[in-house]
């Protein structure tokens, strides 16, 4: 797979004892004996290697609906390999909600898409009590929340009070009403979507809700030979809202995630490059241009995305390259800029560019 920094033991089932039975019912008593029905064998779950095939298919079925933007696609894995949120940045008519669908659509996961206006209020989104008239009990009414990927379109948009309505989800992934704990289905993951050139009308995410995703993916304006192909696509019939004619189909499902989810976490780190991923971490902090650099919580991701990267290409061991290949996608929605710094057209991947560049790598 394409790094998403360049856009931005199997079981058996036990056998059962045979009990022996006449042929055909046999009376005894008022009771009626029967041969019992065979039970349904449960599947072995993937192994590694398995899964990680099926996962690396991601990319070309998604392309099926989506031209270009394999980065993005990347950078979504990854994430769905830690159990992390992932946000999407990237003017209108990039296909970043299509792109969401089409990858819901190729892990056969159940996903929900939520528009978020400034009216939406936080029971929209988590659910609420609603007064049953016929028991005179009040029962929940879930919300879309409860799915396997949920699809925040325009998460900016919407007030702090709503935003703040994801906190407890992203984090515990749990809803909390009326002192009850609902816990979500897994697997769970936040996909939201903003739009960068906007500001009348929005309100932007506080460090404290950017922090809660591990990876920001930028989805770029594609160059002339991808937007050909956009418009040949649409040319022969191509229809966003029906991807199954479009020929998408499930390549990989939530047994291949977790298999992936289990072997990812066992990728071998050295010392050393626990030192790189922290030595860059202190560097964002003592930049001239930052505010607020990297927290030990963002080291801590790209410690897990690192370990998915490496674990993607193949590999039970990470290295300085995997570090590098995950770090502005992980660490540049954690990096607050001066404002003078902002005037300047300073942006956290510049930054970024200039610690990697600087920060000395283990041999």
């Amino acid at each position: 797979m394409t790094s998403p920094n360049s856009g931005a033991a199997p079981t058996e089932s036990s056998p059962q004892t045979a009990v022996p039975v006449a042929s055909g019912p046999q009376s005894m008593g008022s009771e009626t004996l029967r041969s019992p029905s065979p039970t349904p064998r449960t599947p072995p779950p993937p192994d590694a290697e398995t899964a990680r095939q099926s996962l690396m298919a991601l990319r070309n079925e998604v392309a099926k609906a989506v031209v270009g933007q394999e980065a993005a696609v990347s950078g979504l894995v990854v994430a769905l390999l830690c159990r992390g949120h992932v946000l999407l940045e990237g003017v209108p008519g990039v296909a970043k909600t299509l792109l969401v669908r089409t990858l819901a659509a190729a892990l056969s996961l159940d996903t929900k898409r939520l528009q978020f206006t400034p009216d939406l209020m936080p029971g929209d989104v988590t659910g609420s009590l609603v007064y049953d008239n016929r028991t005179s009990e009040f029962t929940f009414r879930q919300g879309p929340v409860f799915t396997n990927l949920l699809l925040a379109d325009e998460i900016n948009r919407t007030p702090p009070k709503t935003q703040a309505a994801l906190l407890e989800v992203m984090e515990e992934r749990q809803v909390t009403v009326d002192g009850q704990a609902r816990r979500l289905p897994s697997p769970f993951a936040v996909l939201a979507t903003q739009n960068p050139i906007e500001h009348e009308g929005t309100y932007p995410l506080p460090e404290a809700q950017l922090d809660r995703f591990l990876v920001k993916v930028t989805l770029p304006l594609p160059p002339r030979e991808d937007e050909v192909r956009i418009l040949a696509h649409h040319a022969e019939g191509f229809d966003p809202g029906n991807l199954a004619a479009a020929g998408v189909r499930p390549v990989a499902g939530p047994a291949d995630l977790a298999a992936a989810q289990a072997a990812a976490a066992r990728v071998q780190i050295q010392r050393e490059v626990l030192g790189y991923i922290v030595d860059i971490a202190r560097a964002t902090r003592s930049a001239p241009a930052v505010q607020l650099g990297v927290s030990p919580r963002g080291a801590t991701a790209l410690l897990a995305t690192t370990r998915a990267w490496a674990w993607l290409s193949g590999r039970g061991y990470a290295t300085p390259d995997d570090v590098k290949a995950l770090a502005r996608s992980t660490l540049r929605h954690r990096i607050s800029l001066r404002p003078e710094a902002e005037q300047d057209g300073v942006t956290a991947d510049i930054v970024l560019d200039q610690v990697l560049a600087v920060v000395p790598v283990p041999r």
